[in-house]
């Protein structure tokens, strides 16, 4: 089994769900006792949050180029990113790692892809919404891309920093997010992207009437498939 690198912490909450479904995955394959072989490296949010509001995109490369560093070093063979968010950054891990960073965006339109839809809502913060990163990302691999309007784009940041993010799971939230939902699929959105890892503690697949696409548990499975390769 390769070792996973995790560059977490953005925030713990969602770190947390990543090292969980890690283990469960690992367990599920192997059986027994069997679990992840894994490093993780969880950063100071409050340091990365402050960076993205002030748009200094390049600084928060550079802090995060060195903790990919660091978990390199720790023995990691692969590495994630546990957060849509800061992959405005890949390139700079990238540039720095000797092993493969496995992209958010790569492994979640592959699942896209594998049920043969090409349009897609796309849900996250609100730089995953408005940057395109993501959203050029996934176009990369044929998927059209419909994000929500002003307003509901405001409604998903909020909900994800001011509650998900610190642990606040809310039902009037579900259902708000679910609303959001529905006027994405009035636009023919064939099903939705979870672009936010935090936003799997709110949304599961009983909670709305479209194919949701996890990207926390889609990046988790990849890795483990890599790892045990």
């Amino acid at each position: 089994m390769r070792t996973i690198g995790l560059l977490g912490g953005m925030s713990w909450e969602s770190s947390a769900l990543y090292y969980r479904l890690l283990n469960e995955a690992v367990r599920d394959r192997l059986g027994g006792l069997h679990s992840a072989r894994c490093v993780l490296l969880s950063v100071d949010f409050a340091e990365i949050e402050r960076l993205q509001v002030a748009g200094d995109w390049d600084r928060a490369g550079e802090l995060l180029a060195a903790d990919a560093r660091s978990v390199q070093a720790a023995g990691a063979d692969l590495v994630l990113l546990c957060t849509n968010t800061m992959h405005q950054v890949a390139d700079a891990l990238t540039a720095v790692l000797d092993v493969p960073l496995l992209h958010i965006g790569d492994v979640t339109a592959a699942a896209v892809r594998a049920c043969g839809l090409t349009r897609v809502g796309l849900l996250g913060t609100a730089f995953t919404m408005e940057r395109p990163f993501l959203v050029d990302r996934l176009a990369g691999h044929g998927l059209e891309v419909v994000v929500p309007g002003v307003a509901d784009r405001a409604l998903v940041h909020r909900v994800i920093y001011d509650e998900l993010c610190l642990g606040v799971v809310r039902e009037e939230s579900r259902a708000a997010v679910g609303e959001v939902v529905g006027r994405l699929a009035a636009e023919g959105a064939e099903g939705v992207v979870l672009g936010c890892t935090e936003l799997e503690l709110l949304l599961g697949p009983g909670d709305v009437g479209l194919p949701l696409f996890p990207t926390t548990q889609l990046h988790v499975d990849a890795a483990v498939e890599a790892a045990l390769a």
